[in-house]
């Protein structure tokens, strides 16, 4: 079947092939009179498949000049490409959007004829940045319209890592006691220990609080401030044992962790919830988060804290959900914005 590339299309003339071509595989947008209108990257699959010829200004092309030609006048072609033509070989059908993602798929056995697309698809190098706002929007916008979105990357061989991408609200399956008891606590030079052991046993075994040393309990910073502001605990400097206000606390912190601040907005918010918060550096994040008592379950959530404009890497990421997937955990980013803290989970998935 023959087609005629015309600037950014492939336009098929002849009635009767047009219609083979979209019955079999919904390639492409039919057009008045009976020809069909193809995008590039319908075209060059098509053409690699050899189901069509491709003729520009009445001379044959090849894939490989086609897919050159594209790559001119078609930002990150190769990258789409490739991510178009995976989901097409794993039997969706694929039509590329232009509402700001770059494919929609549907269900196989399925197609728009037939029912609303399953997946929005966004296409992205290895090399490209990890833009957390720009992940948000999209996020939120395939919610709204009900839509699974996946984000393809491709590394630097053609490789294809799927990821979903979703905000999730962590919620806590069981309320714990609260802490009964009040108490004071000293101020060391990177941490805060309890030396009361009646305190510390309370606030290990409500909230699960601190982790046991000799005697004591030792508290994180974030654990510390939190307790600060509830009034359970007081706290004083080891070095001249005077009582520490919750703002030179702040200062004590942020100057031992710059992030301090970041961090423990996104610890207080999940204490809120109701969860068991405790650190997650050993897993290469800073919280691991259980929605019941440690000691009759395992974490299953990683959580990183990062600024609502947070900028990284995809290689970066990669490591994190690999890392995370690889304990049997999900991973979380908690953007810190405005007015409180989104969760987005990012899990590798094979569509």
């Amino acid at each position: 079947m023959s087609g005629e590339l015309i600037d950014n299309h492939v336009f098929i003339r002849e009635q009767k092939e047009a219609s083979q071509i979209y019955n079999k595989g919904y390639h492409g947008e039919p057009m008045s009179g009976g020809g069909l209108k193809l995008t590039l990257i319908e075209a060059a699959l098509l053409l690699e498949l050899g189901r069509i010829e491709v003729f520009r200004n009445n001379e044959k092309i090849s894939i490989g000049e086609l897919i050159n030609y594209a790559t001119k006048t078609y930002p990150q072609f190769e990258i789409k490409y490739i991510v178009y033509r995976d989901f097409r070989q794993r039997g969706y059908i694929v039509k590329p959007d232009s509402e700001g993602i770059d494919f929609k798929a549907y269900r196989r056995g399925e197609g728009p004829s037939k029912a609303d697309a399953k997946f929005w698809v966004s296409a992205v190098s290895e090399r490209a940045k990890f833009n957390i706002s720009e992940l948000s929007e999209m996020v939120e916008k395939a919610r709204r319209n009900k839509k699974r979105f996946l984000i393809g990357v491709v590394d630097e061989e053609g490789d294809l890592t799927y990821y979903r991408v979703v905000k999730i609200n962590p919620a806590a399956r069981v309320e714990l006691r609260k802490p009964g008891l009040t108490g004071s606590a000293v101020f060391l030079e990177d941490r805060v220990m309890v030396w009361d052991e009646k305190l510390a046993d309370d606030l290990l075994h409500s909230e699960f609080y601190g982790k046991p040393m000799s005697k004591g309990l030792q508290l994180s910073l974030a654990e510390t401030r939190y307790l600060l502001e509830k009034k359970i605990l007081e706290v004083n400097d080891v070095k001249n044992k005077k009582n520490i206000s919750i703002s030179r606390f702040k200062r004590k912190a942020k100057s031992i962790q710059p992030d301090f601040d970041l961090r423990f907005t996104v610890y207080s918010n999940l204490k809120n919830r109701g969860m068991i918060v405790k650190t997650g550096f050993k897993y290469g994040a800073h919280f691991r988060v259980y929605d019941n008592e440690p000691d009759k379950t395992h974490s299953k959530l990683l959580v990183h804290s990062v600024p609502k404009n947070f900028i990284s890497t995809w290689p970066e990421t990669s490591r994190a959900v690999r890392l995370a997937h690889g304990v049997k955990k999900e991973m979380l980013f908690a953007r810190v914005v405005n007015d409180g803290v989104e969760y987005i989970r990012i899990g590798r998935v094979r569509p």
